[in-house]
């Protein structure tokens, strides 16, 4: 399994300028959730005026789709909403900084 989705990662290359659209469109759609946006503002240790400084941060950015990517619930949901495949998410979060996937092999 890990490596038919390495795979299809690989396979689906994303700029980084896509990449971060990508990125801003999930912050921008988790914002419209108050439960997830409470979650990722746990998680990540900020307030709202810090996600609207370091909303092009591409580091900040990645760290957005790490925490979609961990909640199948949502990334499925974000997905559905802005008509992208859940692989596209993978494949921006490769793209931005510290998205290295690494090799389990």
């Amino acid at each position: 399994m890990e490596r038919r989705m390495r795979a299809r990662i690989t396979a689906g290359r994303m700029a980084r300028g896509e990449a971060e659209t990508l990125a801003a469109r999930a912050l921008a759609w988790m914002a419209g959730d108050r439960a997830l946006t409470g979650r990722f503002l746990a998680t990540s240790g900020a307030g709202p005026d810090g996600l609207r400084a370091r909303s092009a941060d591409p580091e900040f950015l990645g760290f957005v789709l790490d925490f979609l990517l961990a909640d199948e619930t949502a990334l499925l949901a974000f997905a559905g909403a802005e008509g992208v495949r859940p692989e596209r998410v993978a494949c921006a979060r490769a793209a931005l900084p510290g998205g290295n996937l690494p090799n389990w092999t």
